[in-house]
C-alpha cells in the first residue's frame, strides 16, 4: 500500500485515507473510534450479512478470489465459537477489499465500497457524513490534478513557440507559406515520433472518433517530457543537426525522462487522477 496519506473529519473523528495501487483505502481502525461501546472489527466480520457482502464484492472485483475458502468461512460465520480476523480473511481467500497493515500507516483499511458498509454499522449518520466528506476530498483532488494537467499542456504550447522560432531562423527566405507550414508540421511530428512513436496523421487514422489530437489525450508525464523536448529541439536546430540526428537524441531523452517520471509517486498519482 502507498505511503500517501490524507485525512478527512467525520463527525469530529479524523479518518485516514491511504492511496492503494489503483484505489484509495479508508481506515476502519479510525472509523471504529466513532462507535459507542467496546467493539472490534472482528465483531463486524462475525456477521453473516457482512461476509456475504464481502464475498459478493470480491467476486465482482477480484478474479483471484478463493471461492473454496470463502465457502468454508461462510459456513462457519455466525457461530459463537468462530472468530475471523482481517488477516485471516485476506490470507485464506486472497481478498483485496480489506487489508491489515503495520508500520507508520498501520491498521485495517478497506476499499471505499466496503468502508461505506462498515460506516453503516457504526451509524447511518456516520455513513452519510463519511460519503459526503470522501466525495468532497475527491472533488478537490480532481480539481488540483486538472489544473496541473492544464498547466503542463499550456507550457507545452508555450515551448512550441520556442521551437518554431528556432525553425524560422533556419528556413530559407524563399519558401512559400505552405512550405513553411510543412516545415513546422514536420518538426511537430518529429517530436511526436520521439515521444509517442507515431505521427499526428497516424494517430488520427487509428482514433477516428476521438476529438482533438493525441497531445490532448496525453498523460501528465508525456506533457512534461514534451515541453522539455520542444526546448531541447530548438537548441539542436540551432546546432544545425539533421532531422535523423535530432530524432535519435530526442527519443533517447524522452525514454530516460519517461522512466524517471513514471517512477515518481507524485506524478503517477496526478496522472492517474486525470484518467479517472
Amino acid at each position: 500500500m502507498s505511503t500517501k496519506s490524507r485525512s478527512i473529519t467525520v463527525q469530529g473523528h479524523a479518518v485516514t485515507i491511504v492511496a492503494g495501487h489503483e484505489d484509495d483505502y479508508i481506515s476502519l481502525t479510525d472509523m471504529l473510534k466513532a462507535k459507542d461501546g467496546d467493539f472490534f472489527i472482528s465483531d463486524w466480520l462475525r456477521n453473516r450479512n457482512t461476509v456475504e457482502f464481502l464475498g459478493i464484492w470480491e467476486r465482482v472485483h477480484n478474479p483471484d478470489f478463493n471461492y473454496g475458502e470463502f465457502a468454508i468461512i461462510a459456513g462457519k460465520v455466525g457461530l459463537n465459537s468462530y472468530k475471523l480476523s482481517v488477516k485471516d480473511w485476506a490470507a485464506k481467500t486472497g481478498a483485496i477489499g480489506l487489508r491489515a497493515t503495520t508500520g507508520r500507516y498501520g491498521g485495517t483499511f478497506a476499499h471505499p465500497d466496503i468502508a461505506f458498509e462498515f460506516a453503516m454499522w457504526i451509524s447511518p449518520a456516520f455513513k452519510v457524513y463519511l460519503v459526503q466528506e470522501f466525495r468532497r476530498l475527491k472533488r478537490e483532488e480532481a480539481s488540483r490534478e486538472s489544473r496541473e494537467w492544464s498547466f503542463q499542456r499550456t507550457l507545452a504550447k508555450v515551448n512550441y513557440r520556442i521551437q518554431t522560432d528556432a525553425i524560422a531562423a533556419h528556413l530559407p527566405p524563399t519558401l512559400t507559406r505552405a512550405q513553411i507550414s510543412f516545415a513546422y508540421a514536420s518538426e511537430a511530428d518529429l517530436l511526436n515520433m520521439a515521444l509517442f512513436g507515431h505521427t499526428a496523421a497516424e494517430w488520427r487514422a487509428a482514433n477516428p472518433k476521438r476529438p482533438g489530437n493525441m497531445r490532448d489525450h496525453a498523460t501528465l508525464e508525456q506533457l512534461v517530457v514534451l515541453s522539455n523536448l520542444e526546448s531541447l529541439n530548438a537548441v539542436l536546430i540551432h546546432q544545425a543537426l539533421s532531422s535523423a540526428e535530432r530524432l535519435e537524441q530526442l527519443n533517447e531523452v524522452a525514454r530516460v525522462q519517461m522512466r524517471s517520471l513514471l517512477s515518481s509517486p507524485t506524478v503517477k498519482r496526478l496522472s492517474e487522477g486525470k484518467k479517472k
